[in-house]
């Protein structure tokens, strides 16, 4: 029993107990939700407070923006009535000024009317005159001045030929015999060995093998370095010689080394043909050059542009009768500059002119015109001494001597030509004819390069592929073969031989 009373006020006590510490928690904890909810409302004033300063800077800036774009507007409206009131004021004078040429044209008319009229009245007056002084002279105004003349010339045709027996008498031997010492001593002070050019070039090879690789598989190979040359490869002569034929020296000067190195090198087909030969016109290019400076050092002639000295050098490939350019034209200048001191003149002068006289012949078969009119443009071009064209232009007398430089030109000119064995009429004919058959073909548009080969019997006629088509090549073979035609004479017949070839490249990276 007293176990049971015990475990009764236990349980009580204990009941009791858990009530009161619930009670207590739920009294803490309203506390401390009071403590938060406090830190929550304080920090929303906080932000309210922030967010109201914010929207009021925010305002102001606002306020302080439009108000400078408002300045700004006004500043551009200000300007722009300015300019506007700029251009009615000049749109005003432009107006009175326009009115005032208008008077002006007007007042011209009217005195170019006036002066008309005044000299019609002119010519009348001055027709009538003439025509009382025929009436009173009894002749026309033809046939007084003819009677005038006449009885002037019956009065001194006396005493000309009286003066002109006289200097003949007095002056023409003398003179005859000092220009014979002046060109002697010139010609002996200066004599410059010179052999004939010819049209064909000969080369040896070392076995009768090589030929068939330089023909190549169906010709190929020879007709890559014909076409890419412009020369004529005659391989059926004799054994082991291989002859160039082309009246151009250049380009057989360029086959002529170009085979040699494949020769040489063995690996004879299109691709290293094209390869030689193009590094070949390179090298002649230096060498053109070097011949242009050896020129002017030879000669002693300075102050020469450096492209024309390689213009120059150019004559080193040039042939004129047979005879070598660039040697001739050396040979002139030795000459020039000797006489020229001998007869009171400008030796540098006559030296230069005499040197640059056929510079037009280095471009004359690109070039439409004489030599001498490409000369006279190359040495303007090139800045050269007045003087100098003066003298120079004279030499085939199409200008008038305007200086004893261009008298002594001329001559030396005369002196270097027509030495014995010096020039050929016949062989400068045949290349005239061969290089205007060139120029026809290339006359055309459309075409690329064109090569007269088999002594002008056939010219080559190479097109470019993105211009000409195959239909058209039918149609400007016949064109080509007209025009040549109409325009040359020939013997025998020529044939045009039209190539288009199609090539593409493409690099493996």
């Amino acid at each position: 029993m007293n176990q049971f009373i015990l475990l009764l006020a236990g349980f009580l006590a204990l009941s009791l107990g858990s009530v009161l510490g619930y009670f207590a928690r739920q009294s803490v904890a309203k506390k401390q939700a009071g403590t938060i909810e406090a830190k929550i409302q304080q920090k929303v004033s906080q932000a309210q407070t922030q967010a109201q300063g914010l929207v009021s800077d925010a305002k102001e800036k606002a306020s302080r923006i439009l108000e400078a774009l408002k300045k700004e507007e006004d500043r551009r409206r200000t300007e722009l009535l300015k300019v506007e009131q700029l251009l009615l004021k000049r749109e005003h004078i432009l107006d009175k000024k326009i009115s005032g040429l208008d008077a002006k044209e007007k007042d011209i008319e009217q005195r170019i009317v006036k002066v008309r009229e005044v000299k019609n009245q002119i010519d009348e007056l001055n027709k009538k005159a003439v025509d009382q002084l025929e009436k009173v002279a009894q002749m026309t105004k033809e046939e007084a001045k003819k009677s005038l003349f006449e009885n002037y010339e019956k009065s001194i045709e006396q005493e000309i030929m009286e003066r002109i027996i006289k200097l003949e008498k007095e002056g023409i031997q003398r003179f005859e015999k000092k220009a014979k010492e002046i060109l002697a001593f010139a010609i002996q002070k200066y004599a410059l060995p010179q052999t004939q050019e010819l049209t064909t070039t000969t080369i040896y090879l070392p076995s009768e093998e090589i030929k068939g690789r330089i023909i190549g598989k169906e010709g190929r190979n020879i007709r890559a370095l014909e076409r890419l040359t412009g020369v004529e490869l005659v391989m059926d002569e004799s054994p082991e010689v291989v002859v160039i034929s082309a009246f151009d020296p250049l380009r057989r000067h360029i086959a002529k080394v170009a085979l040699e190195r494949l020769v040489q090198d063995g690996r004879i087909q299109p691709a290293r043909i094209e390869e030689i030969v193009t590094k070949t016109e390179k090298e002649v290019q230096e060498q053109i050059r070097e011949a242009g400076e050896a020129a002017v050092y030879d000669t002693g002639v300075i102050g020469l542009d450096p492209k024309l000295i390689q213009v120059l050098g150019r004559l080193k490939f040039r042939t004129s009768f047979g005879q070598n350019v660039l040697l001739h034209s050396i040979e002139m200048a030795h000459l020039a500059e000797a006489i020229a001191s001998e007869v009171g003149a400008n030796p540098i002068v006559a030296k230069k002119s005499a040197l640059l006289h056929d510079i037009g012949k280095a471009i004359d078969r690109q070039v439409q015109g004489s030599h001498v009119e490409i000369g006279i443009k190359i040495l303007e071009k090139f800045g050269v001494e007045k003087e100098v064209i003066d003298a120079m232009k004279s030499h085939h007398e199409e200008y008038p001597y305007t200086t004893i430089e261009s008298v002594i030109v001329q001559a030396v000119d005369q002196i270097s030509a027509a030495r014995p064995g010096a020039r050929r009429q016949t062989v400068e004919n045949y290349i005239q004819r061969l290089e205007e058959l060139e120029r026809v073909a290339l006359a055309f548009s459309g075409v690329e390069k064109a090569w007269v080969l088999q002594a002008g019997r056939e010219i080559r006629v190479f097109v470019k592929p993105q211009e000409i088509d195959d239909l058209t090549c039918y149609k400007l073979a016949k064109d080509i073969a007209k025009r040549i035609e109409e325009e040359l004479r020939y013997p025998g017949e020529i044939k045009v031989n039209v190539i288009r070839e199609h090539r593409v490249v493409e690099y493996a990276k």
